[in-house]
């Protein structure tokens, strides 16, 4: 039996992308292109966060009303949606980052088990 090619992912945990463009919109606010660039390098390429992923989780966001959005022109001089957080986005970057904070700990304790 043929074995199924099986490509190495370093996927995010559920729930953790959008705690990641908060925290990257916490900064300063940013078109999508610029948020999972931003990602990208802080994590050193080990997150790459797909357009799939990331528009559906900043249009969430938008109609939870944790960011707001508007057109502005980029850095190269083109027409892009810019994010911007709100201050639901800062209660709720607060959640997630003691949310996460909780759960990495205890993962980590389990792990350090012999």
């Amino acid at each position: 039996m043929k074995e199924a090619k099986t490509k190495s992912k370093n996927e995010l945990l559920p729930g953790t992308l959008e705690m990641l463009i908060l925290k990257t919109l916490s900064i300063e606010s940013m078109h999508g292109y610029g948020i999972a660039q931003h990602i990208r390098m802080l994590s050193a390429d080990v997150l790459t966060i797909e357009e799939g992923s990331l528009y559906p989780a900043l249009q969430r966001m938008l109609v939870k009303g944790r960011v707001l959005a508007e057109w502005r022109i980029s850095a190269n001089n083109r027409r892009a949606r810019f994010y911007t957080l709100t201050t639901a986005g800062k209660k709720q970057l607060g959640v997630e980052e003691s949310r996460s904070s909780q759960m990495f700990g205890a993962i980590m304790r389990v792990m350090k088990t012999t």
